[in-house]
């Protein structure tokens, strides 16, 4: 019915703007010395992870993996999550025709809080 009504066109549109914003999370991701990119950004997904130089990869995974739990059960974002290399990964589908850049740069500032607050609790 969607595809009807708006056209094939449209909907490429859309695809190729969550593709662009997918570059632009990369972007962020790789200008922060805290996080880390895991994974080459393909089409609309990016896997990425909090990180700190001397920090025991348990603890690591760990962290991560509260941060999305965190972001989840708050309601903030709802993003999965995968293991690359036995790292846990923070995995951001980018699907959503209404995501905007700013979306995109709060996302990367509240996981970079939570991972400190979280930090704190589990060292």
């Amino acid at each position: 019915m969607n595809l009807k009504e708006h056209g094939i066109e449209k909907f490429g549109q859309l695809v190729e703007q969550n593709i662009q914003q997918a570059k632009y999370l990369t972007e962020l991701i790789e200008t922060e010395e805290n996080l880390e990119l895991l994974a080459p950004t393909a089409m609309n997904i990016v896997c990425f992870r909090f990180k700190k130089e001397g920090m025991d990869q348990e603890i690591l995974n760990k962290l991560n993996e509260e941060i999305v739990l965190q972001l989840q059960e708050r309601g903030i974002a709802v993003p999965s999550h995968t293991r690359l290399n036995g790292n846990y990964a923070i995995r951001v589908a980018i699907t959503n025709h209404r995501t905007r850049k700013e979306d995109l740069k709060t996302f990367i500032n509240v996981v970079k809080r939570m991972a400190k607050e979280i930090e704190a609790t589990i060292l």
